[in-house]
């Protein structure tokens, strides 16, 4: 029994010692960045592998050197690995909230690339890449950013370590001198002195030089995008490409498209066209997503796509949104209550600094204008009633048919030959 005693004691003793021995020496935790990572038996890249870690798997740092960690696993393996391969507790959280916030963000298009393409936690070359999209993946794009191509520095994961306190000698004290004599006074005419010695030599006149001006900042365009899985990530913008029908992108006049949407569809024998609705940027690195918005159509007697509206020269940010949209002034029947009509609105920015939100209706096929709201206010998805109007940006007035034209001429044609009767 005393021995039984004795065997339990002495395993509970070298289990303690065990746990006490693997907790000390931790200087903090991290977490892994890429979706796998590989840690080494010591610093230099030669060195073997001693385990493969996946995004997210949560590690303990054990030393450090320079920017190189010793780190440990759940599993209790360890191994070398780059500091800029990690991630902290808050990053992780930073990380976590953006993918839930982008789960309910509608896509403004999808897109795909032509080469394997790396997702970042954060719209920065150097920051670590998580998860790869696949040539030809189908991906929803929500958002764009405009980052420095020179990010700045990433705190460390580490705190940086105290600096050794130095001892300093104490100087001997000063020996005591005598103390120095008065200075002399100025002359009397030290005025008429300092007068004539500016008259003789004017001061020079400082040389005309052109303002100097700072070199742009490079910079590169990001896109917040969302895979099939749910993962959110970013990624360069110049390695998509949006994935409307060539028969309409072939219009966009060299432009990057920054989102396109169906307005819906018809057939035309055995053929099913969509009307696009698509938003263009000219230049890279803007402030603004996109520079001019267009409406394409298919016509089923021609049987091809025309322009139904167009607007450039415009500073437009994304979302656009599909909703219902009622026209507060009905041009088809006179008289008649507003009636809803499949639409979109647009943010655009005007000369007054404010964003609004445009409203159109596609009555096909026509688009027409049903009003703007300001942009500080909140956008309801689907209006149940018609758009308030900004003073001084009235509707455009309901243009008259060529029926209608002609039925004004005759009627005014003929009360002026009734008058000439009189």
């Amino acid at each position: 029994m005393f021995s039984r005693i004795t065997l339990l004691i002495t395993i509970l003793l070298f289990a303690g010692c065990a746990t006490r021995s693997s907790e000390e020496g931790v200087l903090g935790e991290a977490y892994v960045g890429p979706a796998s990572l590989n840690l080494r038996a010591d610093i230099p890249s030669n060195s073997p592998v001693t385990a493969t870690v996946a995004h997210g798997e949560r590690l303990q740092i054990l030393q450090r050197r320079r920017v190189f960690l010793k780190v440990r696993t759940a599993k209790g393996v360890e191994g070398w690995t780059s500091e800029r391969f990690l991630l902290s507790s808050s990053e992780v959280q930073a990380l976590k909230a953006m993918a839930e916030e982008a789960r309910h963000l509608a896509s403004q298009g999808v897109a795909s690339t032509f080469s394997v393409l790396n997702m970042h936690t954060l719209p920065s070359r150097s920051a670590p890449s998580f998860a790869q999209i696949q040539e030809g993946q189908k991906i929803d794009v929500l958002m764009y950013r405009v980052a420095p191509r020179t990010s700045p520095p990433r705190p460390p994961l580490l705190p940086s370590p105290a600096a050794p306190v130095r001892k300093v000698a104490r100087k001997p004290a000063p020996e005591k001198f005598p103390p120095l004599p008065p200075a002399p006074k100025p002359p009397r005419d030290w005025l008429e002195i300092s007068r004539r010695a500016s008259e003789a030599t004017p001061a020079s006149q400082p040389e005309d030089r052109e303002p100097s001006v700072s070199a742009p900042v490079p910079a590169d365009d990001w896109a917040l995008v969302r895979t099939r899985e749910g993962q959110v990530g970013w990624v360069l913008t110049s390695r998509l490409y949006m994935s409307i029908p060539d028969e309409v992108a072939q219009y966009a006049e060299g432009h990057r498209i920054t989102s396109y949407f169906s307005l819906g569809e018809l057939r035309d024998g055995d053929q099913i066209k969509h009307h696009w609705l698509w938003t263009t940027l000219s230049q890279t690195a803007q402030p603004y997503d996109f520079d001019s918005f267009r409406v394409f159509i298919w016509n089923l007697r021609r049987h091809r796509y025309e322009t139904a509206y167009i607007q450039r020269r415009v500073k437009g940010y994304l979302p656009v949104k599909l909703h219902p949209v009622q026209l507060a002034v009905s041009d088809l029947r006179r008289g008649a209550p507003p009636e809803a009509y499949p639409g979109f609105s647009v943010c655009v920015e005007k000369a007054d600094g404010r964003r609004y939100w445009q409203n159109f209706a596609f009555i096909y096929p026509n688009v027409r204008f049903a009003g703007e709201q300001s942009g500080e206010s909140i956008f309801p998805g689907a209006p149940a009633q018609p758009p308030q109007e900004v003073a001084g940006n009235p509707p455009p007035a309901a243009r008259k048919s060529v029926y209608g034209r002609v039925k004004s001429l005759l009627v005014a044609a003929r009360r002026w030959l009734g008058g000439q009767k009189k």
